[in-house]
């Protein structure tokens, strides 16, 4: 039985139970609402690292021993857990640590079971392909196998949920997990493993830390695949580092997607869906929409829409009845600000926002904010900010707005509302993303790939795409009526110069 969870107590989940550390470091996690301490964090050693590898290779290849029906009996039981166990503890962890609203919280865990299940039965529906022939009396065949010990490094935004995507399917196809937390979600990421104790020792380990302990467990000679999600210039790095260690890896780098508004779209519904695409979780999702293209025929009913459906959002802790909690860190919120004020600076318009709100005490709030008159050249088009800020682009039709959506070095989503057939489909086709959405923004589904073009990523997670990240292939080529071929060494003379080899020039 897995013991308790303090958080409080620094510790590392290694061996099917949580175990104290043995770095001795004790890092205050603060509430970003109140800036109160909630928990103390610690670094992983380089020894519990070791340990956690050797651990994880282990119990690896009994898990891989196991049948694909087997391994799918145990997932779904980890998702009767996830299901059946109230996991309010966790989810009130996730608001405290990084200032997420309650019922998001607890809507991002409620959806971890089917990821697992999904999963689980992928990976019986096929480990291979068997090929067309290409030789007399032959079996030429595609088998997958796991690779062994998969690293998941993970962002503080959706702690769980973008751990569970690549766990799952790295579990389902046969590896271990090695899990480096988020610095700012450490505790919650620690306090869901106990649900992992289902499954055989060391085949599960979470390791706390920082970028260090990350860079460690990809450089170790006991991992061998690499899941990340996180900043562009981090997830270069690490895709560097896996190069360099020939290691695969699948990278999701966020973006600064753009939604496209065009003149025949329904404003009842653009409105409120722009809202939610700009300031859901304060901005701090990868797909969260950032730059707004909007034709020009609509724009000025659009903005006076948007500032009015914004101005009408609360603000405030995670706990509390408030759509937008606060940034997850004070750097985060001095980041938003500077890029904001440069958009001014630059000759944009606040229309609204823009500002520490009052009367939200001192955690590292940030009203939702609205920029219009803003241009391509300008500094903020060309970073993500990750916050709660959203800038507007006057287009004078669907084509430039099209133009100018795909001229970034970004391409994780795109958004497009429009009523117009030939317009949604012209889209669809035509943005440089690995996700578009017509009509509503951001939903994924398990069964499709999740991922980004040009700096946005490499590989996918979920559907088959997701699973096949954490499988390797082999080829088989079986001659079942063996016999000696005439292409075989020695030669017989006619091949140098006969009808079966080369013509002589």
């Amino acid at each position: 039985m897995v013991g308790s969870f303090d958080p409080f107590c620094p510790c590392l989940y290694l061996d099917g139970d949580y175990v104290p550390s043995a770095g001795g470091e004790r890092i205050p996690v603060l509430n970003p609402s109140t800036l109160e301490t909630v928990g103390h964090r610690t670094r992983s050693t380089a020894q519990e690292i070791d340990q956690s590898v050797a651990a994880a290779r282990r119990a690896q290849k009994e898990w891989a021993g196991l049948d694909a029906k087997s391994r799918a009996r145990h997932l779904h039981q980890l998702a009767d857990r996830i299901e059946k166990t109230p996991f309010h503890d966790v989810a009130k962890l996730i608001t405290l640590e990084m200032g997420k609203p309650y019922p998001e919280a607890e809507g991002e865990l409620a959806n971890c079971g089917p990821i697992f299940r999904y999963f689980a039965e992928l990976a019986r529906h096929d480990e291979g392909h068997v090929a067309g022939s290409t030789h007399p009396h032959t079996l030429e065949y595609m088998r997958q196998y796991p690779y062994g010990v998969s690293v998941h490094i993970v962002p503080f935004n959706f702690p769980i949920i973008l751990m569970v995507w690549t766990v799952a399917a790295s579990l389902a196809a046969g590896n271990a997990v090695l899990i480096k937390p988020a610095e700012a979600t450490t505790l919650s990421t620690l306090k869901f493993m106990k649900y992992f104790s289902l499954l055989p020792k060391g085949l599960v380990a979470c390791l706390p830390g920082d970028g260090r302990v990350g860079q460690q467990l990809i450089e170790h000679g006991g991992t061998d695949v690499v899941a990340f999600t996180g900043g562009v210039e981090t997830g270069r790095r690490v895709a560097m580092s896996c190069a360099a260690h020939m290691k695969p890896c699948v990278i999701e780098a966020g973006g600064s997607d753009p939604l496209i508004v065009s003149k025949n779209c329904d404003l009842d519904v653009a409105v409120p869906a722009a809202v939610t695409a700009a300031f859901h979780l304060s901005g701090q999702i990868c797909v969260s929409t950032e730059r707004f293209y909007v034709e020009d025929a609509v724009h000025d009913e659009f903005v006076r829409r948007f500032v009015a459906a914004t101005q009408k959002l609360r603000i405030g802790d995670g706990l509390g009845k408030n759509e937008i909690g606060p940034l997850v860190s004070e750097a985060a919120r001095t980041r938003v600000m500077e890029l904001v004020q440069q958009a001014v600076t630059e000759g944009a318009t606040l229309a609204c926002g823009g500002k520490i709100p009052e009367n939200c005490g001192k955690g590292w709030f940030y009203e939702p904010t609205l920029l219009t008159g803003v241009t391509p050249d300008m500094s903020i088009l060309k970073e993500e900010s990750f916050g709660p800020v959203a800038s507007i682009i006057r287009v004078q039709d669907f084509e430039e707005a099209l133009c100018l959506a795909n001229d970034s070095d970004f391409g994780l989503g795109a958004c497009v509302f429009t009523a117009n057939l030939e317009e949604a489909m012209t889209a669809a086709d035509r943005l440089e993303a690995g996700m578009v959405w017509i009509n509503n923004p951001m939903p994924d589904n398990d069964a499709l790939p999740f991922g980004g073009w040009k700096n946005s990523g490499l590989g996918r997670s979920l559907g088959k795409f997701g699973l096949d990240s954490f499988r390797q292939t082999k080829m088989v080529f079986m001659d079942y009526k063996p016999d000696v071929q005439d292409w075989w060494y020695p030669y017989a003379d006619d091949w140098f110069y006969g009808a079966k080899g080369r013509q002589q020039n």
